[in-house]
């Protein structure tokens, strides 16, 4: 898991559970459920019958005589955390992969551009190709001059990590290296394949 991933899945628990935990609140003022089932509503909690608003007249008047300062604020508080949220959408939706390598030492502007695409799945071809190696799976990500190598393998019941890694090094991941001209970081996560019992007669 990368770090952005990480951050943006506790984020999204984060807002879930506040946001869980208010409706359930809500909900249970709104079915009248603290009286029914005689339950305690949280300290200080605002609505705890169906009647109940979240600001009454008293709470209104009191908030209103902080002074001129305090509505503007608010409204600049709430307008922030929009402008977050709405940020924060959009970089979900910024592209994470590269998109094109340059080949070799040229620019990509001025030369010939690589799809990250063709080159995941040449190192892929090569991986699969490898001794030990029953499938293999490559996704190259990150933004331009950060790219990174994501590699998932197969191993055979034959096949050993050590030296499943060595060619692998050795192999895709230094033909890549050579081909683009970047030193791009590995993350190689292995599995052993399934298989069946022998039946020995």
């Amino acid at each position: 898991m990368t770090p952005r991933s990480a951050l943006n899945r506790t984020l999204l628990a984060l807002a879930g559970l506040v946001f869980l935990g208010g409706g359930l609140l809500i909900l249970f003022a709104g079915l009248d459920l603290y009286r029914r089932h005689d339950l305690a509503p949280p300290a200080g909690w605002p609505l705890t019958h169906p009647a109940d608003v979240l600001l009454g007249s008293a709470d209104r008047a009191r908030w209103s005589s902080q002074g001129w300062w305090w509505w503007p604020a608010v409204i600049a508080a709430l307008a922030l955390t929009a402008l977050l949220a709405l940020w924060w959408l959009l970089a979900q939706l910024h592209r994470r992969r590269p998109g094109s390598l340059p080949v070799g030492d040229t620019p990509s502007q001025e030369g010939v551009d690589l799809r990250d695409r063709a080159l995941s799945e040449a190192i892929g071809n090569e991986a699969g190709a490898l001794p030990g190696v029953g499938d293999a799976s490559v996704l190259i990500t990150g933004r331009p001059g950060r790219h990174r190598t994501l590699i998932k393998l197969t191993l055979t019941p034959e096949g050993t990590p050590g030296a499943t890694l060595g060619a692998l090094c050795e192999g895709p991941l230094s033909t890549a290296r050579r081909a683009t001209g970047i030193d791009m970081p590995a993350e190689v996560r292995l599995q052993v394949s399934r298989h069946g019992p022998h039946r020995v007669k």
